[in-house]
Parts: structure tokens; sequence; C-alpha cells
């Protein structure tokens, strides 16, 4: 490998674990919400369509 090669794949290195140590700093620093709040309308619904038997065909 010549030595530009090798200096561009330590630059797309850098770039790409960089990104992922930023992105984990990042998710440590602010976590995502816990428990994202829904709908009480939908949740109900899936409630109810739970508690109904699966459909099938009979053929």
């Amino acid at each position: 490998m010549s030595g530009i090669a090798i200096v561009m794949l330590l630059i797309s290195i850098g770039i790409v674990w960089g990104g992922l140590v930023a992105s984990v700093i990042f998710l440590n620093r602010h976590p995502e919400v816990d428990g994202l709040l829904e709908d009480p309308d939908l949740v109900r619904d899936d409630e109810e369509r739970g508690a109904q038997p699966h459909p099938f065909r009979d053929t």
C-alpha cells in the first residue's frame, strides 16, 4: 500500500471510530426517555385486539 492509501485508511478509521465514541458519550450524557408516553386510546385498542382470538382461514 502506498503512503497516501495508509493515510486515507487511518483518516477513515478515525472518522468511523470517532463517531462511535462520540455517539456513546452523547447517549451516556443524554439517555433516552424510559417508558415513552403512549396514547391511552391506542393502548386500549391494542389490548382489546390482543384479547380477540386469532383470525384463521378454513380452506
